[in-house]
């Protein structure tokens, strides 16, 4: 399997004005087919990567993810309705895939109190009045994200109700023509943020101090958020997924991170490095695990490709030594646009247990993940690169070198 990348072009690194048009009309296109597919009359989503991904509306990203405060209406044939927070609707006006903004009716406790029920009531009328005025006599509804009461309101009035995640992931895990000229430009700005992330790692910086860096650059480049803390020093690299703390790094620390950052244009940038600490070598214990996670990625990035079953590529995958298997990473790659997304491929240990089967595709971009810790103890080293298929090949998208010093010779 052939290996490209990664490209540094500019020009194929950030999308022209005319290209994001396009690129908004096309992914909503793949929404609407995704729908046709299951002859879904049309889906509400509230999930604002869902709404931004569909019609490429930006507002209040994170808050939005715990408030049902804003949703868009996008049937499978006809007009886009963007019901926005109050006060915000001028953020969508002028998108070239929404034909209406309206204001929307806030359906949580929080903000309606005792009319929770009519406000509720009032929310399902008027999809139904959309639904009844542009889709006809179909009565097939996906939802994401509300609460289950806006459910109940659209099932007393006949509706069928279906989980709206299932078409959108489908939508997002092929990119469209250009994507990938979004995707490249968050990534290149999230790489900017971890050098000078690195710049600033030195003996007695905090981890959050350190972590701080990289969160004021995605803000200064116009990403939007990270969406972990997955930065660690030292005896916490082992095990994995222990946040970033107040605890001071010491020379000669490993430093693991995943970056974790919905970056430039929304999309994931979504790749991890470990680093030593201090300007003293590594020693041969930390060189080993190294040594075994960049195999790990090594090897199950050249397993890659178009039509390879997610099972075959289970059993191909590279063989985690047994006293390294009890803290392995949950995943061994997951599918990657706006944030982690379908599909989700474990390991051959736990695939019969906790995975599915499907097939790689041509046009899916795709993080293949390593992380190595000894089950006694010790430090850890986590590893992880992006990459996108093509129909004979793969192409590196992240691209950020490993330390030379930990490097295997």
């Amino acid at each position: 399997m052939s290996l490209s990348g990664p490209n540094r072009n500019p020009a194929d690194c950030e999308p022209t004005y005319d290209e994001i048009q396009q690129i908004q009309l096309d992914r909503l296109q793949r929404v609407r087919n995704e729908l046709k597919k299951r002859d879904y009359a049309a889906c509400v989503l509230f999930d604002p990567t869902h709404m931004r991904y569909a019609t490429g509306s930006r507002n209040m990203q994170v808050y939005s993810a715990r408030n049902p405060a804003r949703y868009a209406f996008i049937p499978a044939e006809g007009p886009v309705v963007v019901f926005e927070f109050g006060g915000c609707l001028h953020l969508a006006e002028q998108l070239n895939t929404v034909d209406e903004v309206r204001p929307a009716k806030a359906i949580s406790y929080y903000f309606c109190d005792s009319f929770l029920t009519n406000v509720t009531a009032e929310w399902a009328a008027e999809i139904d009045e959309l639904v009844r005025k542009h889709c006809g006599s179909n009565k097939r509804i996906a939802i994401e994200s509300a609460t289950s009461a806006a459910a109940f309101e659209l099932q007393k009035l006949g509706y069928q109700i279906f989980d709206a995640q299932e078409p959108l992931e489908r939508a997002r895990c092929i990119k469209v023509p250009n994507e990938l000229k979004m995707i490249r430009a968050s990534l290149r700005a999230t790489e900017a943020g971890v050098r000078l992330m690195e710049s600033k790692l030195v003996p007695g910086i905090s981890e959050n101090e350190l972590w701080s860096h990289l969160h004021q650059h995605v803000i200064a480049t116009d990403g939007d958020y990270v969406e972990t803390r997955l930065l660690s020093s030292g005896p916490r690299t082992n095990p994995w997924f222990q946040e970033c703390s107040t605890r001071p790094i010491e020379a000669g620390d490993l430093v693991a991170l995943d970056t974790d950052v919905v970056g430039r244009f929304g999309y994931y940038a979504d790749f991890s490095r470990t680093f030593l600490c201090g300007e003293q070598a590594a020693t041969a214990k930390q060189q080993e695990l190294y040594k075994l996670a960049y195999e790990q990625v090594q090897t199950n990035m050249e397993m890659l490709k178009a039509g390879r079953s997610f099972k075959e590529y289970a059993e191909l995958a590279w063989r985690i030594p047994d006293n390294y298997k009890a803290n392995r990473y949950f995943a061994l790659a997951h599918g990657v646009g706006m944030t982690g997304e379908y599909p989700y491929v474990v390991h051959r240990e736990d695939i019969d247990a906790l995975g599915y089967d499907g097939v790689f595709e041509a046009g899916m971009t795709i993080c293949v993940e390593s992380y190595i810790g000894h089950d006694e103890g010790g430090e850890g080293v986590k590893l992880e690169e992006q990459i996108y298929i093509h129909e004979n090949g793969i192409e590196l998208l992240s691209d950020y070198p490993f330390d030379p010093r930990l490097m295997p010779r």
